[in-house]
């Protein structure tokens, strides 16, 4: 999964398979090291992770041990306050933390899922607030998202094609700023939203990841947001409509998903779960580290 290893000249197709010639028994070697990181992490005390598919072990190891060579795409979901955002960016961060220690270059793109909101600037123009605005049109819902256009984009990114990606404006004026930011195509693209498992977009992802929390705990957090927010007296009307959608829309995604994580653990745990697959890849790859 990473830019220096794929050594092919052209960038491979995402449809395509694109395996190399790598023995299996190193395959089975990382399927072994991967059940014993995921089994110790799951079977300890506030773990992160509160289920996984077996299957998700086997693809993670042809991709490590660089069997599978074309880039991989991961999408995070989860209910709103659930941590998913924060849980991104801290594996974005342990990432680039290993790119830069090796020299590694277009290793890993976002694409935010907020970004794909459709321009509603017009209509809040209309309503004189997007408070108002709001009262009147559901954000908590696929449709409110051009999903369409984020799968298209997350493909032509694991084609090798640069793109670019649209802008919302979250500030309250529902403006969308389309081809704002230009994304260069890179060996892993994430994704992370609301809606990121639902059905238009789910079959751009390689590795689909639900972020869960207990009801409390997420209510909690809403309300701190929604302060922060000045949402006021409206705070309840926006928390019962996100969970009345989320019972529909995102809940069901926990289905869809290889990999479900706590949205309550210290987030120095998810850096230290990555960080331990991400010594495979320099026991693998670069002999001067060993795997913990």
């Amino acid at each position: 999964m990473l830019d220096s290893l794929n050594k092919s000249k052209e960038t491979p197709v995402r449809s395509k398979k694109m395996y190399v010639s790598v023995p299996m028994s190193r395959v089975d070697y990382i399927i072994g090291c991967l059940k014993n990181i995921f089994e110790e992490e799951l079977n300890s005390e506030g773990s992160i992770l509160l289920s996984y598919k077996p299957e998700v072990i086997e693809k993670l190891a042809h991709y490590l041990s660089g069997h599978i060579s074309r880039p991989a795409s991961i999408g995070i979901a989860g209910e709103t306050a659930s941590g998913k955002s924060t849980i991104t960016l801290d594996i974005i961060d342990t990432i680039k933390s290993f790119s830069t220690e090796f020299d590694l270059k277009n290793v890993i793109t976002r694409v935010n899922t907020d970004d794909y909101y459709y321009d509603r600037s017009e209509m809040v123009k209309e309503a004189g607030s997007f408070a108002e605005f709001a009262k009147h049109y559901d954000l908590d819902i696929p449709a409110a998202l051009e999903l369409e256009l984020m799968s298209k984009h997350i493909k032509q990114l694991l084609e090798g094609k640069s793109v670019y990606l649209p802008k919302y404006d979250m500030s309250g004026t529902a403006k969308r700023y389309d081809n704002h930011t230009l994304a260069n195509p890179s060996k892993i693209i994430i994704s992370e939203g609301l809606f990121t498992l639902t059905e238009k977009i789910k079959d751009a992802f390689d590795f689909k990841i639900y972020v869960d929390v207990r009801h409390h705990i997420q209510k909690e957090r809403f309300y701190i947001r929604a302060a922060e927010r000045d949402l006021g007296d409206g705070a309840d009307a926006v928390y019962q409509n996100a969970s009345d959608k989320a019972e529909i829309y995102i809940r069901p995604c926990k289905d869809q998903a290889d990999i479900i994580l706590s949205g309550e653990a210290q987030r120095s745990r998810y850096k230290s779960f990555l960080n331990k697959i991400i010594s495979i890849v320099q026991a693998e790859h670069f002999r001067n580290r060993e795997i913990v």
